[in-house]
């Protein structure tokens, strides 16, 4: 069976996580694809939130993703390199260079300076991203929505007047305190989806939308010409980032609020539409949610433990195998 799954970070990378448990050989012997035709998983990583910091391209949703199933993502925050020593940020500190709001470790820093050097050199980031995978072996094909720059901007309202920031200073350094007035992913009109994307939907047998962020990770992703259109012609199966009305991790209800979407499951799930969506899976506490046109099922969705996060996973399978 071929899976596309579209990934933000932190909550993309931990459900891809629980997925491969579900999808391992054997793990399932009722779905049982034999050792000739293992289960294929393809990831389409959002780029949205990259940023050049210290003359480098950081691309935190991909290398989240590439760190958290290759075994070396630091488990408590969910981001960056676990065992992780900050040398090179405090020395950079010292010769006041910044950001001073964007720490990245020195292990960190060598996937950056790798992928820049490549990037440099004329490789698309498609083809830097496999290189980078060739030592984490994430046991995923991991692709970038597209090669092309596409930047999420958010519009504000501070004391030095009314601007656009980039969406990691928003997010990392405002921490979403100053409400965004607009989110846009300046580039995505424009962009290509990347070599291997359009091909990996139309072979797919179903499509999985974690519980990452809705607007800025799932929708940037879906903002990249013909990538939507592809994945609506498949059996397409989401897990609400939404619980009680809040969100599971992270900001995402600064994100809904300025695109004039409730922070709700029921909202979210609307907001996707059944053009889209052909299944949605909500948490205990939002049994009872109803959406026109989209199959709705209520089970525990809090990823506490690797466990409970194969559950989460092999649910929203299990219903995508149902509505095909």
């Amino acid at each position: 069976m071929r899976i596309v799954v579209l990934a933000g970070g932190i909550g993309g990378a931990r459900f891809l996580r629980g997925l491969k448990q579900v999808t391992a050989p054997g793990s399932d012997p009722g779905r049982e694809t034999g050792a000739e035709s293992p289960d294929e998983i393809t990831v389409i990583g959002n780029t949205g939130d990259d940023i050049r910091l210290f003359g480098l391209q950081v691309c935190p949703d991909l290398d989240t993703v590439m760190y958290t199933l290759g075994g070396g993502i630091d488990e408590e925050q969910g981001w960056g390199r676990a065992d992780e020593r900050f040398t090179l940020r405090d020395e950079l500190a010292e010769y006041g260079v910044g950001p001073a709001w964007f720490g990245l470790g020195d292990r960190d820093f060598a996937t950056h300076i790798v992928r820049t050097q490549m990037l440099d050199a004329g490789y698309r980031l498609s083809a830097v991203t496999e290189a980078l995978c060739a030592r984490w072996r994430p046991g995923v094909r991991l692709i970038p929505m597209s090669d092309d720059r596409v930047e999420t901007h958010v519009v504000i309202s501070d004391e030095s007047g009314r601007r656009a920031i980039h969406f990691q200073e928003w997010w990392v350094r405002l921490r979403a305190g100053v409400p965004a007035e607009a989110i846009t992913a300046v580039g995505a009109e424009d962009a290509k989806p990347a070599p291997g994307v359009l091909e990996a939907i139309e072979a797919a047998d179903v499509v999985l939308l974690p519980p990452s962020n809705p607007v800025v990770s799932v929708g940037t992703i879906l903002a990249i010409p013909g990538i939507r259109s592809a994945i609506a012609a498949k059996t397409v199966v989401g897990v609400s980032p939404i619980i009680g009305g809040a969100p599971v991790r992270g900001m995402a209800d600064a994100c809904l609020t300025a695109i004039g979407v409730e922070t709700s499951a029921q909202a979210v799930a609307a907001h996707y539409g059944p053009d889209l969506l052909d299944g949605w899976l909500v948490d205990t506490a939002d049994a009872g949610v109803a959406v026109d046109g989209i199959e709705v099922r209520s089970r525990p969705l809090l990823m506490a433990d690797p466990d409970s996060t194969a559950a989460i996973a092999k649910a929203a399978l299990d219903l995508a195998l149902e509505l095909q």
